[in-house]
């Protein structure tokens, strides 16, 4: 039998643990034996077992085995993935067929015969270690849903135009891609199409907000961990980073990422391996990155707050995404879209812009982009009471938020105007505000702090 797992052996009586012990000892990782069943519950949360040998009666001349069906329930209840395996002096089918029904895996007497017991033990850490691995491959199909969906991106603007053209020229490889743009601009989307016209087509897609982690989490998260490593790590769970081995990892908010996390990051994409909390030994990765920022990333590098050796790793194709500001008439096409699609969610009776509603749509600046717009035309579409929206159903007012977007280069006063709309819009409801803006509530409270110093 090789040498796996932790196994955990519970009886009353001393000399059966003793020679378990000495029997289990030199084919197992760990063994660690109690007579008393009331620290099941400290053990799985410490030593973490793989496989719990369980008697099935705790008093002498006991032989119903209720105890033991008391404590397989514990165990399921603290651990449904551990596998438990009776043993006891009083076995007859009915308890066998019975323990199988609770949750044990297999039905040991006393005494029994070492090869057998050997087996049994073989069979059960296999199983456990079968748990693990559909564990992994649940949180790996997870993360490939909804990815054979094609975006649906409008644009008839020269400047979409170009971006997809040059989305059509990178479909057969695999370099990293580094998106650029305003919130709202649709990043996420970009990213999405470039997955779907790549060659790792229908792996999987694994998206990443960096600006809603918390620097505590970012190693859990991103690189996962192994059972025992923190206190509520009860299992192995892999990270964001290895679920998306073989596939895509888009990296959006990359412009928050931390200088510590900068570092780490690096060191993964530079050895194409990660090691998970607890372990010491790194598992391979290979990954096709996409990252986006809203932030002006080389602003960063040149003030010291980006790594420009990260940047160098993760640009190698740079694509800028328009503001709708400077996409002409696709803010009429985008309108109209919206519309037909709120429509028919609320079941209006809905049919057209008129041509002051579209003269007012392209006449204002849109600071929140795509989003902002399609906020706008959920609220049309609710309020209107005709079969056409026209100019007074939307409530749009150029504010200096709204002629900075026009007249001022400086992103970060743009980012702060443009928070400050948010905030206005949503009447000061942060989860409101973070949804327009396209961000986590938690990166939302990051970038109202920034401004406030």
């Amino acid at each position: 039998m090789q040498k796996q797992g932790n196994i955990l052996i519970v009886d009353d009586n001393e000399d059966i643990l003793f020679a378990l012990n000495l029997l289990l000892q030199p084919h197992v990782e760990k063994v660690k034996v109690t007579t008393q069943p009331e620290r099941i519950e400290h053990f799985i949360s410490t030593f973490h077992p793989d496989v719990i040998l369980l008697d099935m009666n705790f008093n002498r001349d006991a032989s119903s085995g209720q105890e033991g069906f008391f404590w397989l329930d514990k165990i399921k209840k603290a651990d449904p993935d551990t596998v438990v395996i009776f043993i006891t002096a009083y076995a007859d089918t009915d308890k066998a067929v019975r323990a199988i029904k609770a949750g044990a895996t297999d039905f040991i007497s006393k005494p029994w015969e070492k090869e057998k017991l050997l087996a049994t033990v073989s069979a059960a850490l296999e199983l456990r270690k079968s748990k693990n691995e559909i564990s992994s491959l649940k949180q790996q199909v997870a993360a490939l849903e909804s990815n054979h969906i094609l975006p649906e991106i409008i644009g008839e603007s020269t400047a979409m135009q170009e971006l997809f053209g040059t989305i059509e020229k990178l479909k057969d490889t695999d370099a990293n891609i580094f998106i650029l743009g305003e919130n709202g601009t649709g990043k996420d989307l970009i990213a999405h199409l470039l997955y779907a016209n790549s060659p790792r087509a229908g792996k999987s897609f694994v998206h990443i907000d960096l600006g809603s982690i918390p620097e505590q989490l970012f190693e859990s998260e991103l690189f996962g961990y192994t059972k025992g490593a923190f206190t509520d790590a009860k299992k192995e769970k892999q990270g964001r980073i290895e679920m998306a081995s073989g596939g895509t990892l888009f990296l959006d908010e990359i412009g928050n990422l931390l200088p510590a996390m900068q570092s780490k990051l690096l060191t993964v994409i530079e050895k194409k391996q990660i090691i998970r909390l607890g372990a010491t030994t790194p598992i391979p990765i290979n990954v096709r990155l996409i990252c986006a920022t809203n932030a002006n990333i080389h602003d960063m590098v040149a003030k010291g707050d980006f790594r420009q050796d990260l940047l160098y790793r993760i640009n190698t194709i740079e694509l800028h995404i328009p503001p709708l500001r400077e996409r002409g008439n696709d803010i009429v096409l985008l309108a109209n879209h919206f519309m037909q699609h709120y429509a028919r969610k609320y079941k209006k009776d809905i049919r057209n812009l008129s041509a002051s509603a579209c003269r007012k749509l392209k006449e204002y600046s849109w600071p929140g982009n795509v989003r902002e717009l399609q906020h706008a035309m959920e609220r049309a579409v609710i309020l209107c009471q005709g079969y056409m929206l026209n100019a007074d159903d939307f409530m749009l007012k150029q504010t200096s938020v709204g002629r900075l977007a026009d007249e001022c280069l400086n992103l970060e006063e743009v980012e702060k105007n443009t928070i400050e709309r948010a905030l206005v819009l949503s009447n000061g409801n942060m989860n409101q505000a973070a949804d327009l803006l396209g961000i986590s509530r938690f990166a939302l409270y990051r970038k109202i702090s920034k401004y406030e110093k």
